[in-house]
């Protein structure tokens, strides 16, 4: 008998990959992947068109019984009434909504306040906010918004073939990236959308993690589709005291937790997850940015910036890369930027710049990592994933940074890979997700040099001093 095979989505900032998938045991049996256009604003019509270019690449999907689609959080998608798109979505790493983000927390009395309300701070980054800088930098637009939505429901809402924007539906996952829906309590915060438009468009219903909205025209089951971090996280079978850090062109860091975080400070987002339990997540928008700037400035390739950063000493000499080549979301700081601490005659080599970018760039995350610990989330072990967990300097050098013991799983598509799982459990209908296995292997931490967060955590306020900009507890 041959087996049913279910089919996963990972629709991200720059491609689109798909993932088929054995229902019973995970195993890809084929993929695909098509490329997205660069930018922070993007027609959502671009991914429907990549959506189709990686399925043709994946070998259709004729023989696939379900599928779910996992995106990129936090996409400001606005529909009219006949479910038109009015204008570009605005994207999570859009910063133009900074100063929005500002006002929102103020109106509403206050970091603390928005943390009760829904578990986290707003940053630009945040849904919530781009309606804010919609309503007040395009008025003619938010007056036509008739529905608001998140990429990967809009994706999902096109698949089963709708135009009528009640159909609209999604996930506790990704709804709770939005700022207007509470992971604690369950609901949309209407008070909150008010508080940024001016008024409470249609919203996607949020469905259960193991529900299915309908089929497609060929009849495969649609799941309810989750966030990007939330599919890894199902993809990686992650429990409580996993904490996995992402090291794609951002870095992430998050915990699967049984209880909603809420922290006032703005560092840990309080997400939920997609298996009914919550997903606390610090990001930073410099990860892999930082080894691609850095291999592109010493005119190498990833393989060779790997070599030279392992040729340099730990600690790098003494010089410290303070990487926030792309402003920074943790600390929050959208208009920041970079910064080398420790120049000298010795430091100045192609090999201590490579190292210090590697370092700086672990510092960041794990700055993330003890943030998440502070919060509450156990911290027993590190799975490490992301383009940039490839390359053999971060693989040794994380382990000694992050001072607990850190795994790298095989290397896979886990968002595509999570969004099948999550497809697999509305077609299979029991009370939790198939078991999937994954392979690790745990990493042997290399020497270290003890020194090397403290002198990073030393460079940071001698930027934002540079900047005139404090940072924020």
């Amino acid at each position: 008998m041959a087996a049913r095979l279910v089919a996963g989505v990972d629709s991200s900032t720059q491609t689109c990959k798909v993932v088929v998938c054995d229902a019973a045991t995970g195993a890809v049996v084929r993929h695909g992947r098509a490329t997205h256009p660069d930018g922070t604003e993007v027609h959502p019509e671009h991914w429907w068109r990549a959506l189709h270019r990686a399925i043709d690449d994946a070998g259709g999907l004729e023989d696939v019984a379900a599928i779910g689609i996992a995106g990129q959080q936090h996409g400001m998608v606005c529909l009219d009434e006949e479910g038109e798109v009015v204008r570009d979505a605005l994207l999570w790493n859009d910063t133009r909504s900074a100063q929005a983000a500002e006002d929102l927390v103020a109106d509403l009395g206050g970091p603390q306040a928005w943390a009760d309300a829904v578990g986290s701070v707003p940053v630009a980054s945040f849904t919530v906010t781009k309606l804010r800088w919609l309503a007040e930098h395009e008025p003619a637009a938010a007056t036509r918004v008739a529905a608001v939505c998140l990429p990967h429901d809009y994706l999902s809402w096109r698949l089963r073939g709708s135009h009528d924007i009640a159909q609209l539906r999604t996930d506790r996952g990704d709804a709770s990236g939005t700022g207007y829906w509470s992971p604690a309590d369950g609901v949309y915060r209407d008070d909150l959308l008010r508080l940024a438009l001016g008024r409470t468009p249609l919203l996607p219903r949020v469905l259960t993690p193991q529900s299915a909205i309908g089929t497609t025209s060929r009849g495969a089951l649609i799941s309810a589709g989750t966030g990007d971090n939330m599919a890894a996280a199902l993809g990686l079978a992650m429990v409580p005291g996993d904490v996995t850090v992402s090291l794609g062109t951002s870095g992430t860091a998050f915990a699967s937790t049984p209880v909603p975080s809420a922290d006032p400070s703005g560092a840990i987002a309080g997400f939920a997850d997609a298996t009914g339990a919550f997903l606390p997540l610090v990001c930073t928008l410099n990860a892999a940015r930082v080894m691609d700037a850095a291999a592109h400035l010493l005119a190498v390739d990833h393989r060779r910036l790997s070599e030279l950063a392992m040729s340099a000493p730990p600690g790098a000499g003494g010089l410290v890369m303070v990487p926030y080549l792309s402003g920074e979301r943790t600390p929050n700081l959208p208009n920041t930027t970079g910064a080398l601490h420790g120049l000298t005659d010795a430091t100045m080599t192609p090999a201590h710049l490579a190292r210090a970018a590697v370092e700086g760039m672990l510092c960041g995350l794990a700055d993330a990592v003890d943030a998440l610990g502070k919060g509450g989330a156990s911290n027993e072990r590190i799975i490490l994933i992301g383009g940039a967990a490839r390359s053999a300097a971060v693989t040794a050098i994380a382990p000694a940074l992050f001072e607990c013991p850190v795994v790298l799983p095989e290397s896979a598509e886990y968002v595509a890979i999570g969004a099948a799982r999550q497809a697999a459990w509305a077609l299979d209908g029991g009370n939790r997700p198939p078991d999937w296995e994954t392979r690790r292997r745990v990493l042997a931490p290399e020497r270290s040099d003890a020194a090397v967060r403290q002198r990073y955590a030393e460079a940071q306020p001698h930027t934002l001093a540079r900047l005139s900009v404090a940072p924020k507890s």
